[in-house]
């Protein structure tokens, strides 16, 4: 083995041991980053000061909105068709979707769960799903569809996560009607009420030009649930299930047969 050879094998633990030094600094410079961010993460419920009918949507959106011709007559067909029963989507354990989850669910609480590349909120209500993706590549317009909670992506801006909701299906079963070419922009911030209370506060603007003849802004607030405050289950077809069993065990019964699972007194 030359000189050479040697140095170099005797220089590999030291530019090994620089470039690891490099990376740590990448690492830890990144960390850093990531913890300037606000973390949004915990339990939430209604604010009652500033929503005192917690759950009544419409103290959240305008009672009159700026509708589109179009837009009024779907909605009122849609009122036509199921107000004489008073259904619902929930009536059936059908969530709201956006923006209605976000600025009604019944006065339930919510769940918000933070990392750096998703933020995912959970509603109790009907346990709606929402995923927040920050700093990722966008999923291409082709492989995205219709839903009712649409496809997030968020961007911090200072102390500000911005969240823009696109790919909504169609919905006037919400007090929030829209089109599928509604548009959302959220700006979540935290922030402190004359109680001292830690808040959360989102100013949501939808913009739909087929549903709506401007852009209508709204602002939600919640505030951190004291210690010890949990969510729970929401089995919203738990009932129709019960209910389906028993009718399963009288048919049994019925046809002279062990029903197996015995029917309700």
């Amino acid at each position: 083995m030359n000189a050479n050879s040697r140095a170099g094998r005797r220089l590999a633990p030291v530019v090994l041991a620089i470039s690891l030094c490099f990376s740590c600094g990448a690492a830890l410079s990144t960390g850093a980053a990531e913890a300037q961010h606000p973390d949004l993460t915990g339990i939430w419920t209604w604010d009652t000061d500033l929503h005192p009918g917690a759950g009544r949507f419409d103290l959240v959106w305008p009672a009159n909105p700026p509708f589109t011709q179009e837009a009024r007559d779907k909605v009122a067909a849609y009122h036509a068709l199921v107000d004489p029963k008073a259904e619902t989507p929930s009536s059936y354990c059908l969530g709201m979707g956006m923006p209605g989850s976000t600025l009604a669910s019944g006065g339930y609480p919510m769940e918000i769960i933070q990392r750096p590349e998703q933020v995912t909120i959970i509603q109790e209500a009907h346990s709606e799903l929402r995923r927040i993706f920050i700093g990722q590549p966008r999923v291409p317009d082709s492989d995205l569809f219709p839903t009712r909670n649409g496809y997030s992506t968020g961007r911090w801006e200072g102390d500000v996560l911005v969240v823009e909701t696109s790919f909504l299906q169609e919905s006037v079963d919400q007090g929030s009607a829209h089109s599928d070419a509604a548009h959302i922009v959220e700006r979540f911030h935290l922030g402190r009420d004359a109680k001292g209370r830690k808040t959360l506060t989102d100013d949501l603007t939808l913009t739909d030009p087929r549903f709506y003849t401007q852009p209508v802004s709204v602002t939600k607030t919640w505030y951190a649930m004291k210690k010890g405050g949990r969510m729970l289950d929401y089995e919203c077809n738990e009932e129709t299930w019960d209910d389906h069993l028993e009718q399963l065990a009288k048919e049994a019964a019925k046809a002279g047969k062990h029903p197996g699972v015995p029917a309700k007194p």
